[in-house]
């Protein structure tokens, strides 16, 4: 799983003015997840060894026998299982085969679903038109971009409420000190400056509103709007529970879009 040395976490940590206690208190509250960028967005020096594993939009390649999930969501991304870093995540995803995620990321969608595509099915690309009552249709395709793996670390939106995080936000300048901190440590793990709006795996969510991995839920990706399509700003979090996540009980996931 992604991890810093607690060494540089506590250089880090006085370079920014935050006590080592309280930096040893946030990152007790982490947990591990993948970023998937565009190859210019991965740190120069994991970029010679990058190697592909997921694509945005694009048409699906089902399974023979399979079709488009009902309520003909598009394509928002496909990654490929088996490229991405073994055990770099505390869920448990497929070994190999493909996930496709299907979903609306302008407007809140009426259905999602995650599917998964075993590894040496025989599949074919399916078509975005259709007929619906008489009608031929089209879903929308988004333009496929290339995605790359990047492990990451991020932290419990709950993290400030320690008693040593506590007492140290009571001083002058400590909120700002905390934040710089945070942002440093998150942007160590990731190898380099991270990248903004992107796909994430895995941790926690980064919700532009209440949290939904909370209690027995746990984020299993989070897609910004603007990852699939430059000009969509919206959040699409979804999240299940670890034993449904790691059984492939994919229809028990649950979905939120915020704006």
């Amino acid at each position: 799983m992604t991890s810093i040395d607690e060494r540089l976490v506590l250089e880090t940590a006085a370079e920014y003015g935050v006590p080592g206690p309280v930096a040893q208190e946030l990152m007790a509250g982490t947990r591990p997840c993948l970023y998937l960028v565009q190859h210019k967005e991965v740190p120069a020096s994991l970029r010679e060894n990058a190697r592909p594993a997921a694509r945005t939009g694009g048409l699906p390649a089902l399974p023979d026998g399979a079709e488009w999930p009902e309520g003909r969501e598009p394509l928002v991304l496909s990654v490929d299982c088996a490229a991405l870093p073994h055990d770099a995540l505390d869920i448990e995803l497929p070994a190999d085969g493909h996930l496709l995620f299907f979903t609306e990321i302008s407007y809140p969608p009426e259905s999602s679903v995650v599917l998964h595509v075993p590894a040496g099915a025989r599949t074919t690309e399916r078509a975005a038109t259709y007929e619906f009552r008489g009608e031929a249709m089209e879903t929308r395709v988004y333009e496929p971009r290339v995605l790359y793996p990047v492990p990451g670390l991020t932290l419990d939106s709950d993290r400030q409420e320690g008693p040593q995080t506590s007492e140290f936000l009571n001083g002058d300048g400590a909120e700002e000190a905390l934040e710089r901190f945070e942002e440093a440590v998150r942007d160590l793990a990731f190898g380099g400056q991270r990248a903004g709006a992107c796909v994430q795996i895995g941790g926690f969510s980064e919700s532009w509103d209440m949290a939904p991995d909370e209690g027995d839920l746990v984020l299993f990706a989070q897609m910004a709007g603007q990852a699939i399509d430059y000009t969509v700003y919206t959040m699409n979090l979804i999240v299940g529970t670890r034993e449904d996540i790691a059984a492939r009980h994919y229809p028990g996931l649950q979905y939120e879009q915020q704006t």
